[in-house]
């Protein structure tokens, strides 16, 4: 988990060593919401009667967007259907801005790479723009009175299309193929990699 720099800057942190860190996607959990948003990984868009789809390059992880008008879930609803990594979202149109709400999220995920927490109580507005045949924008905004304050507003973040080519293996095409699967398989991450690389490079060790 990441410490903070100094106390002028609460929310301002550092990374600790890789293999210090008890981030739990190190040992192959899913990144959880928004997490997973605000990493630099591919993702599609997939628009369907009453549904979007968002499809993340990472562990080939699907989310899903509902707009067919129902509600969110609240009070008692809620709790009985518990917590998840990445649903109850709901979307709507505000003009030319899609704006979805997300409450629920498995709380035992990080809010971002420094390990921030977020309660099972947390609220988050996701504003989605197009600025151009090429571009989406999205302002995100997290509620969590559990711990802060204040509303948590992420920095801009923008996606950009990606052409073809840049997806393209052996003439197959779509968002997995041009790196491979991009999956983290416990016995690839966990028995081989962390064990093999990131902590003895972490630590120092010569092997």
């Amino acid at each position: 988990m990441g410490q903070p720099l100094d106390g002028e800057h609460p929310l301002r942190a550092k990374a600790v060593v890789p293999a210090l860190s008890n981030d739990p996607m190190m040992v192959c959990n899913p990144a959880g919401f928004p997490r997973l948003l605000l990493d630099p990984e591919l993702v599609e868009f997939i628009q369907t009667q009453g549904r979007m789809l968002q499809l993340f390059q990472w562990s080939r992880t699907p989310r899903e967007v509902w707009l067919d008008g129902r509600a969110l879930p609240s009070g008692e609803n809620l709790e009985s259907i518990g917590p998840n990594w990445y649903r109850h979202s709901v979307g709507q149109w505000e003009g030319d801005t899609l704006v979805v709400n997300t409450v629920g999220i498995e709380d035992r995920s990080w809010l971002d790479i420094y390990g921030f927490p977020r309660s099972f109580q947390a609220r988050i507005e996701e504003r989605y723009k197009r600025l151009d045949a090429d571009t989406i924008e999205l302002h995100l905004t997290m509620v969590d009175p559990a711990f802060y304050t204040a509303p948590w507003v992420s920095d801009t973040k923008t996606f950009k299309r990606q052409p073809r080519e840049a997806v393209t293996y052996y003439g197959w095409y779509g968002l997995f193929s041009g790196i491979g699967e991009a999956i983290c398989a416990p016995i690839n991450e966990v028995d081989d990699f962390n064990k093999r690389i990131r902590d003895p490079a972490g630590l120092g060790v010569a092997k």
